[in-house]
Parts: C-alpha cells; sequence; structure tokens
C-alpha cells in the first residue's frame, strides 16, 4: 500500500466514527459506562481520542464538504481560536459553519479557483493557499491553508485542512530580504513541527506516520529528527543522516537513549567538544533547561571522513511542562552560520586592535611632535628673549639670529616631512616619469649640501662617471629627494673632519632599454647600534646616542626615504657600526633614454618583408582603431583588427603559421584583456603559433604597467599616441629577436 492509498484510507476510517459521535453528541465516559460491551465502542473511543489530539493540536483543523454549501463538518478548538471564538456557536454564528463562509469575500474566489486548479494538476498532493478571515473582534488575519481533496463511500467528497494564523509571518516576511523568506518560513514550519509534539504522548500507529509525514515536508532544514522519553531511556528515529543511521541501523530501530547519545559523541563529535555535548544531553541538564525553556539548543563540531563540519542540536520539550521527559531532538548543519559569525568576530577584533594601534600610534605622533616642535621653538623664544636684551650687542644679537634661522629651519623641515608622510598615507601616490639625468641630480644634491657640509670640515664627494647611461626616464622628484634625505643624515650624523660619499653604479643593462642602478650614501659618522637597525624607517624613532650627543632631526627622513623606494619598486639595505659610520645602499630599476635611430639596413629590409604579411591589431576603442589603421596601412602595412582580446587569440589558433607577421595589442580590453590574451597565446599547442611577436600598445605609462606586460609574455610595450619612428624601430627589433633568439639572449 502505498503512501496516497494509506491516507485514503485512514481518512475514510476516521470519518464515519468521527460523525457519529458529533451527530450524536456520545462523551467519553458514556462510550467507556454504556457502549463498553459493544465493539463499536472501540471505534467511536478512538474517534474521541484523535478528537481529544486534534484539540490539542496547535493549528487548525476542520473538515468540510466538497459541495456548493462547503458545511463544516469538524472544526477543533484551535480553529476557533484563531477566530477569535471561545465557543463552537459563536464560529458558527460567525462563518454560518462553512468554508465560504471562513474566507473573506474579496479573496474566496480567487482561493476556491486554486485550489480546484491545485487539484486538477495533482490529486494526491496537499494543496496550499493563503487568504484573509475576518475575526469576531473584527481583525483581518492572513492564513495559511493546507488542504487534501478525498473521495469516501460514506460521506461523499470532503476536505481536510490544516489552517495556521501567518499574520506576524508575513508582516516580517515584507521587512526581510529575499535571501532570508525561505529559510524563516522552514524554520516557522519547523516551531510549528515540534509544537505539534508537544502535546504527542500515545496515538495510534497510523496517526503517528501521518505526523511523521507532517515533518518530513516542515523539516526540510533538519537532516537528522529524533523523539526521545528521558522516563524510560528510550529514543526513536524519525529522519536520518549518514551519521545518526550508524546508530540506528536502516530498520530504524529504537535504542537505548544513554547509551546512543554516548556512542554518538564517541564516534562524530570533535574531541574539544566532546565534553560539552556530553554536559548538554545528559538528562539532568535537557530536565534543567526545559523547565524554563520551551527549547535550547547547542553548537559544536564533528569530524566527517577527516572534514571538520559544525552541527546545531537543537532539543524541545513535546510532553508535560512539569514532569519533563519526551522531547524532540534536531540536528542541522550551520557551517555557513558559524563561518559567518567566526568571519564577523575576527573582523571585529581586527577592527577593535587596529582602533588600539590608532590610538597608540596617534598618541606616540602627538607626544613626539610634542617634544620635537617645542625643542625649535623653546629655541625661538629663547633666542628671541636674549636678542631683546642685548638690543645693543650687534655681534650677540648676529649670533642669536643666526640660532633663530636653524630653530626655524628644523622647525619647517619638521613640519615638511610630517606632512609628507600623511600625504603619503593618506593619498594613492603615482610616479611620473620624464626625461632627467642621475648625474645632474647627485651634482644637484652634491651643490645643495655641500656648504652644511664645509661648516664641519667634511669631506663631500660624488661619484656617478662610470655611468654608462646617465640620461634616464624617471620621477625625478623623487629620486632627488630620497638620495638628499641620505646625504643629509650622514653630514648630520658625521663628526667634523669626517667625510661622506655619494657613488652611482650601473649595475647591468636590462632588456626593453631599462638598466639597475645602485646609490651608495657612505660616512664615517656615529653608525647605528645593531639592535635600533630594526627600527631605523619608523616614524619619529630616533637612536638614544643622537639624543646625547646633541644632534638634532626629527626621525621622519628615513621613513620618508623607505617609502619612496617601495613605490619605485627597489630596495634599500643599511650596512653599520657605533663608532665607524654607516652605508645606506638604494637599488633601483630605471627606464634608459635610448632614443630610436635612424633606421638602419637591416631594419629597413625587416619592415619591407612585413609589407607582404599580416599584422593583427587588437583595439577595442573604435576611434583608436580607426586612426591606428589608417596610419598603419599609409606604412604600407595589411591590417587586420580584433575588437577584444578573446577574438584576438581565435583568429591567431584559425590561422596558419606566418599568416600573421606579429600582434599589436592593446591592454584594456572588455571580454579578455591584452595581457590574458598573450598568456593564451603563448599557451597554445603549435609553438609557431604560440611564438608569434606581440607588442603592447597602450596608454597605461607606468612602469608597473611596463613590466606587467613583459611579464605576461609581450615582447615590448609601447605607450599611446603612436610615436611612428619608435613603432617602426620597436617592430623591427623585436621581429629580429625572434629570428636570433640566442644573439638576442
Amino acid at each position: 500500500m502505498n503512501e496516497h492509498e494509506m491516507e485514503h484510507r485512514l481518512i475514510e476510517h476516521i470519518l464515519p466514527i468521527l460523525d457519529t459521535v458529533l451527530l450524536n453528541n456520545l462523551t467519553e465516559d458514556y462510550i467507556q459506562t454504556e457502549l463498553s460491551p459493544f465493539s463499536p465502542s472501540q471505534n467511536i473511543s478512538i474517534a474521541h481520542e484523535i478528537i481529544k489530539f486534534m484539540n490539542e493540536m496547535p493549528g487548525g483543523f476542520f473538515i468540510y464538504r466538497a459541495d456548493d454549501d462547503e458545511h463544516i463538518i469538524y472544526a477543533n478548538d484551535a480553529l476557533l481560536r484563531i477566530f477569535g471564538c471561545t465557543t463552537k456557536k459563536e464560529f458558527v454564528e460567525l462563518t454560518g459553519n462553512s468554508f465560504k463562509g471562513m474566507v473573506h469575500p474579496c479573496d474566496l474566489d480567487k482561493i476556491e479557483q486554486s485550489i480546484q486548479e491545485q487539484i486538477f494538476d495533482s490529486q494526491y498532493d496537499l494543496d496550499y493557499v493563503e487568504y484573509r478571515i475576518i475575526r469576531k473582534d473584527g481583525q483581518i488575519r492572513w492564513i495559511e491553508d493546507y488542504g487534501h481533496f478525498i473521495h469516501t463511500q460514506h460521506l461523499g467528497d470532503v476536505f481536510y485542512v490544516f489552517l495556521s494564523d501567518a499574520t506576524e509571518k508575513r508582516n516580517r516576511m515584507l521587512l526581510e530580504k529575499a535571501s532570508s523568506e525561505e529559510k524563516s518560513l522552514k524554520e516557522e514550519h519547523l516551531q510549528n513541527l515540534l509544537k505539534e509534539y508537544n502535546k504527542e504522548k500515545s496515538l495510534i500507529t497510523q496517526e503517528y506516520l501521518r505526523r511523521l509525514e507532517v515533518i518530513e515536508g516542515l523539516s526540510i532544514n533538519y537532516e537528522s529528527i529524533l523523539y526521545a522519553d528521558l522516563d524510560t531511556d528510550k529514543i526513536l528515529p524519525y529522519r536520518l543522516s549518514s551519521r545518526t543511521q550508524l546508530q540506528f541501523g536502516k530498520k530504524f530501530q529504537p535504542r537505548r537513549f544513554i547509551w546512543y547519545i554516548s556512542d554518538y559523541i564517541k564516534t562524530w563529535v570533535h574531541p574539544e567538544d566532546r565534553e560539552l555535548v556530553t554536559k548538554t544531553t545528559s538528562p539532568e541538564y535537557i530536565r534543567s533547561q526545559l523547565s524554563n525553556n520551551k527549547t535550547y539548543y547547542v553548537n559544536y563540531r564533528i569530524i566527517n571522513e577527516g572534514e571538520i563540519q559544525f552541527l546545531q542540536l537543537r532539543i524541545v520539550n513535546v510532553g508535560n511542562k512539569k514532569d519533563i521527559s519526551q522531547i524532540v531532538m534536531g540536528y542541522r548543519r550551520v557551517d555557513e552560520e558559524i563561518r559567518r559569525e567566526m568571519e564577523q568576530k575576527q573582523i571585529l577584533e581586527e577592527a577593535l586592535d587596529n582602533a588600539k594601534l590608532a590610538i597608540i600610534a596617534k598618541n606616540t605622533f602627538l607626544s613626539n611632535m610634542s617634544h620635537d616642535m617645542r625643542t625649535p621653538l623653546n629655541a625661538i623664544f629663547g633666542f628671541t628673549s636674549l636678542a631683546k636684551q642685548h638690543i645693543d650687542d650687534t655681534e650677540a644679537v648676529c649670533t642669536y639670529l643666526d640660532k633663530l634661522e636653524t630653530a626655524g629651519r628644523q622647525l619647517l623641515d619638521l613640519i615638511d616631512k610630517t606632512l609628507e608622510i600623511s600625504w603619503m598615507e593618506t593619498n594613492n601616490i603615482h610616479l611620473t616619469e620624464s626625461e632627467c639625468n642621475i648625474c645632474d641630480i647627485i651634482q644637484g644634491i652634491h651643490k645643495t649640501l655641500l656648504p652644511q657640509a664645509a661648516e664641519k670640515n667634511i669631506t663631500f664627494s660624488v661619484h656617478c662617471s662610470s655611468l654608462e647611461h646617465c640620461d634616464i626616464y624617471g620621477d625625478n622628484t623623487k629620486i632627488r629627494q630620497c638620495l638628499l634625505y641620505l646625504a643629509q643624515n650622514a653630514i648630520i650624523y658625521t663628526p667634523s673632519e669626517g667625510k661622506v660619499d655619494i657613488t652611482a653604479t650601473e649595475l647591468k643593462e636590462l632588456p626593453d632599454d631599462y638598466a639597475m642602478y645602485q646609490f651608495t650614501i657612505q660616512d664615517t659618522g656615529i653608525g647605528i647600534s645593531k639592535d635600533f637597525l630594526e627600527h631605523i624607517y619608523e616614524p619619529f624613532e630616533r637612536e638614544n646616542n643622537t639624543t646625547i650627543s646633541g644632534i638634532h632631526g626629527t626621525g621622519l627622513g628615513l621613513t620618508i626615504v623607505k617609502n619612496i623606494v617601495d613605490m619605485m619598486g627597489g630596495e634599500i639595505s643599511v650596512d653599520s657600526a657605533v663608532g665607524r659610520g654607516t652605508t645606506f645602499t638604494v637599488t633601483l630599476r630605471l627606464h634608459i633614454q635610448n632614443r630610436p635611430l635612424p633606421f638602419s639596413t637591416e631594419s629597413k629590409e625587416i619592415i619591407a618583408q612585413l609589407l607582404n604579411q599580416k599584422i593583427l591589431l587588437a583595439e577595442d576603442n573604435e576611434i583608436n582603431l580607426e586612426i591606428e589603421v589608417e596610419l598603419l596601412q599609409e606604412l604600407g602595412f595589411l591590417i587586420e583588427t580584433a575588437v577584444n582580446g578573446s577574438i584576438a587569440v581565435e583568429k591567431i589558433k584559425q590561422s596558419k603559421p606566418g599568416e600573421y607577421a606579429l600582434i599589436l595589442m592593446d591592454i584594456q580590453m572588455p571580454v579578455m584583456d591584452g595581457r590574458e590574451a598573450t598568456q593564451a597565446i603563448r599557451k597554445l599547442d603549435n609553438p609557431e603559433l604560440a611564438n608569434i611577436p606581440i607588442i603592447a600598445l597602450s596608454a597605461n605609462a607606468f612602469e608597473s604597467d611596463r613590466q606587467l606586460s613583459i611579464e605576461s609574455g609581450m615582447d615590448a610595450h609601447l605607450t599611446k599616441p603612436i610615436d611612428v619612428p619608435l613603432l617602426l624601430e620597436s617592430i623591427a627589433k623585436t621581429i629580429h629577436n625572434h629570428k636570433c633568439p640566442k644573439k638576442h639572449k
């Protein structure tokens, strides 16, 4: 017998008995005393048990005839409460004892049509509708209606309906996000399910199975549901997961509650959570918690095939409130919820730590600023006062004014560096490339600092004659500032008769007109201790010996230098010993000013050969594409275009080796950008197609952009607008390098 036949026979069996009891108003006492000798009384007694159960259900339940009148055969007490009625008489007067009288007039036609359509679509499933009712007190409430149509031999066509007040839930759902609506509904259904179990004590087996079907429908979020009786130490399964099935077997065998809990914890629960789960699932603890609350839960971890998972066990009292024994236990996975909770907690902790660090940094900053500003201010006020006192002593006043100027410059230096650090931290600083000369930068620094070195009789020398390429493209201001601060520090912390040297060395020439430069600033000053070397780049940090020696310094110069070097993608290192001096070494990768020379005979021959082959131009901007095609065609090239990187890859993939001489590739394009397209081409199975020359044509002009292009597999990176001589030279050079790879290396 399948599920639908069982349901049909159960309702068909209950309705005649129910009808007899209701029509004859037979009481349970009368049945037990007067009708006990007769076997029909057993059916009537069962009917009373069923009526008693249905009246104790937390939700509304009623049965009505499926005819034009839709007369209500039975309605439980919960249905009366939903309509605000205290007696059946009040309910009859309010509704006319018919389904039509229950539904709000504005909703009736739509609801009956929906029910008929659902019955037509599936005669076995429950139909579900939502509608409004008007309570006795005039309130309009929203109702959820789960009904089913059946035909019985005794009473004909009837509907039996489960009904609940959904007004509050509907109002909440209007405020919640769509993603949480479904979850909220399932959770509410689950609570309704657990409420039904609260009053369930002794039902016949078939009714018990019917309630299990309701559980299956409403408890979709719970992978395991168990019913336990603490007094009898029994636990019964209603739904099992792969874990709980191990304890009960496939036949859903009942087990001892104490044994089940112990075996489950030993088999599945994470060792660190076993004590928690043991405590919270003991009968004593369960009774203690449920004496004040209807339900409680515990979150814990399990180990499943080596993976840690988070579970929640919810325990609900479904029996007597005073004598707690009957409970329902529901298990569900909560990995996502726990993970979100942990992430949120981590975010809050990090925010708190950052806030604390910010407060400490702020206090340290203000303390250092106060000290470093008051020192020159004290000198300014002090020497101003002395100058006033000796206003007639010209020589003394001049001395005081010189010292006032020195103190003012110290204060200005502090303000400038503080503002610069603040600017670096709060703004997206970009490097600008312009034509500059390394020797000019170093000579300029030498000229600026030479008077300061001469005052202390320090030998100050610069060395850059060994550079092969002095002309570069770079950020003149940043390079000068970096070397100036290092040289200035060297002079400040070097005693009289000492020595300071700046040396620029070109280490090696790199591909694509780049070279590695090393700048060394060496002094014979007081040196830095080994312990303090770890803190030299931190703001306002100064070693004690600088204070003791009376040498003024803001402690900000090296912080700025480190930021500049990092911004330029370089490296800075320091070698120092107390009493012997310090050497700072800065290594930078800089762009050489190798301007394209007039075409050589070889370059002209290479370009001439390309005139008979196609060049693939990948460009998404219509204006740029039109200009570039026109420009290249005037030079005599055959141009084929692709409006994004994906099309370019596909054209190369479908081409024959040698069909395209090279690719001119834009960087920023839709679907697939130029770098992604280059990487895809380099991975083609055919090596001749994979190694086609590729030159970037992009508006991205920073050094970091050039580096990314080379790393993606491109041969060169040229900037827009197109410099025709440079483009032709780059094309010739790239083609030559592909034909003679060994010589190129």
